[in-house]
């Protein structure tokens, strides 16, 4: 045998090895259709044969294997998108049919969850699309329709950057601490600036004065959708409960502020579209909750990250006074002198107003309206924060509690303990915080000047010493979702309503501890995931627990019941929270330190 041969039946198989990896790889973090991942798993084969096959011939035939395999993956690869639809209701095939229902704009029919026990309607419009002549004004009441409305599917997510693909999975891998392929090839859901819709999920049957409660989605007030697996309703459904999911405005068509916006409107606001669905979602809650057996005077309101600042903002608006009984708040606030995100002053607002108009080439509001969603949706200026527009928000949600003038009668929230990672860690990939950088990510906080953080790094100065990366990772956590926690508990506990503030503890084989790793215990849907590779029963115990508490707050305000864990009320003066996690009681509160130097940076902002 020619040397040649034997080098080639050498390094061909490593070759060959490496190619496959990649590829497999690659496939997984593009999430392509499961037939094109066939395709090229073929593809490898016949050129791993062919090439032992001409292993002997002339080069010129050797490398047809070779040319092959490129032209056929790289056509591939151009193919390897997952498919773009709307999502299904419930996640079963040919479900049953609930009987018709009469709501106050005609007539829905949606579908029965696997165990018939659920009744669910997806896509239900609560508002008039915000298109056209609709886009920036307040939300409008729907047109009445006729016939039967099917509302077996959820509707389109609303406008929103295109995620991408290989950065969602990598981030995957991230959260999941680990590589778990899954080659199942999950479409994405449809998108669309008609987006006003919500879902209802209700327990089967002739009901009748129920317990509600409204869920907001989080995502930077940029992205997310009312759909996604975390919260959907199901689990709490058996629980007596009807929950409802919402969509409203994002981004630019949702925080969009000028002041010809504000000249055309009745009300003269501009900046709150997104906020202004949400009080006409509780509006439409109001006019039809009864038809699905619900009683209006016990509703609660949900939300987490985005969706908990946007609970905070609604526990302060005039506009949502007596739309709703109990709040529940996961993972950020509004409610302290200078909220470290989602809230900006209207002239703040006005000027990226300008900006974008300038962007886009617009010298009215006439020509704006007329820009694509999809071009419009690309805009580099964020959208990401509720606007003080004077309506919406007459007064700061923290002047709102101060003047004792907040909405909620009962107040549940609080947060995980590692909230900043999923942040922080990429803004620093490359450069990871260390004891020689530490000061200057500090100094990165627009807040902490250098007297503070010489007072935080002389409380952190043990941990920074141990682990710099983890100190740095809780200060953010702490100063951007953890304290607005504690400020947001303190001021309404000052206002004489109950509060119940935890700390999510448990780690899994997924999102764990990081931001919005609560969700998928606290809606009852651990078992459900599709990473089932993360739970244990350890987790499936947890779920059980958490949805005891949240189900038990949203029909009495208080979260305790028989043969759960007491869950004391909050007081500022025991010190004390209640931890969700391997363990579940009260615990010290490990952050007070912390909170008094931030309180200390707060004040000093807030006067500059």
């Amino acid at each position: 045998m020619e040397k040649k041969h034997i080098a080639f039946y050498i390094v061909f198989p490593i070759v060959f090895l490496i190619i496959s990896a990649l590829l497999i790889f690659f496939y997984d973090l593009l999430n392509g259709p499961l037939f094109i991942f066939v395709l090229q798993i073929v593809t490898l084969l016949a050129f791993a044969i062919s090439s032992f096959l001409l292993v002997k011939k002339k080069m010129g035939f050797r490398l047809i294997p070779w040319g092959a395999l490129i032209v056929i993956t790289s056509s591939l690869l151009s193919l390897a998108h997952p498919t773009t639809e709307p999502w299904r209701a419930v996640n079963y095939d040919n479900p049953e049919k609930t009987a018709v229902l009469r709501i106050e704009n005609g007539d829905i029919q949606g579908v029965y969850s696997q165990d018939k026990a659920v009744e669910v309607y997806a896509g239900i419009p609560y508002a008039k699309p915000p298109v056209g002549e609709y886009r920036w004004k307040e939300p409008a009441d729907v047109d009445n329709w006729e016939g039967v409305r099917d509302c077996s599917y959820f509707a389109a997510k609303s406008m929103q950057p295109a995620s991408n693909s290989i950065t969602n999975t990598l981030i995957d891998i991230y959260s999941e601490k680990g590589w778990h392929p899954d080659y199942q090839m999950h479409s994405n859901q449809n998108m669309s600036e008609d987006s006003l819709y919500l879902n209802v999920w209700k327990p089967a049957g002739a009901q009748q004065d129920l317990p509600v409660l409204v869920y907001i989605h989080g995502g930077s007030l940029t992205s997310g959708s009312s759909a996604f697996e975390e919260y959907n309703g199901e689990s709490l459904a058996h629980h007596g409960i009807i929950m409802i999911t919402i969509q409203y405005r994002l981004g630019v068509f949702g925080y969009f502020a000028h002041e010809d916006l504000a000249n055309e409107s009745p009300n003269g606001t501009t900046g709150n579209y997104g906020l202004l669905d949400q009080i006409k979602a509780l509006d439409w809650v109001q006019n039809n909750i009864a038809h699905f057996g619900g009683d209006p005077t016990k509703v609660t309101i949900a939300g987490e990250s985005a969706g908990s600042s946007s609970i905070s903002a609604l526990c302060a608006s005039p506009l949502a006074k007596n739309k709703f009984r109990y709040a529940i708040g996961e993972s950020s606030s509004l409610v302290l002198p200078e909220p470290p995100h989602t809230f900006r002053k209207k002239e703040v607002a006005l000027k990226t107003g300008e900006s974008i108009m300038k962007e886009m080439g617009c010298a009215s509001i006439a020509e704006l309206r007329k820009i694509s969603a999809d071009k419009l949706v690309t805009t580099r200026y964020p959208n990401s924060s509720m606007t003080l527009d004077g309506y919406a928000l007459a007064k700061t949600p923290y002047q709102v509690y101060k003047d004792h003038e907040n909405n909620e009668a009962a107040l549940l929230n609080g947060y995980n303990i590692k909230e900043a990672d999923a942040f922080v860690v990429p803004d620093h990939l490359f450069d990871p915080t260390n004891k020689n950088n530490f000061r200057s990510r500090l100094a990165e906080v627009q807040i902490f000047d250098d007297e503070i953080i010489s007072k935080i790094m002389d409380l952190y100065a043990e941990k920074i010493e141990e682990n710099a990366f983890e100190a740095f990772n809780e200060i953010i956590s702490v100063y951007w979702f953890i304290h607005p926690h504690h400020s947001w508990s303190n001021l309404a506990y000052d206002n004489g309503i109950p509060v119940y503030r935890y700390q999510f503890t448990k780690e899994n084989g997924y999102r764990g501890t990081y931001h919005s790793g609560e969700m998928i215990y606290c809606y009852g849907n651990v078992e459900k995931s599709r990473r089932s590779f993360a739970y244990n029963q350890s987790d499936y115990d947890l779920s059980k627990t958490m949805v005891a508490y949240w189900t038990n707050f949203v029909k009495t305000g208080n979260p305790n019941a028989s043969g759960l864990e007491n869950w004391e009320a909050y007081d500022p003066s025991a010190k004390k929270v209640m931890e969700l996690g391997a363990h579940v009681g009260t615990i010290e509160d490990r952050y007070l330190g912390l909170y008094a130097i931030i309180e200390e940076a707060v004040e000093k902002a807030s006067k500059a």
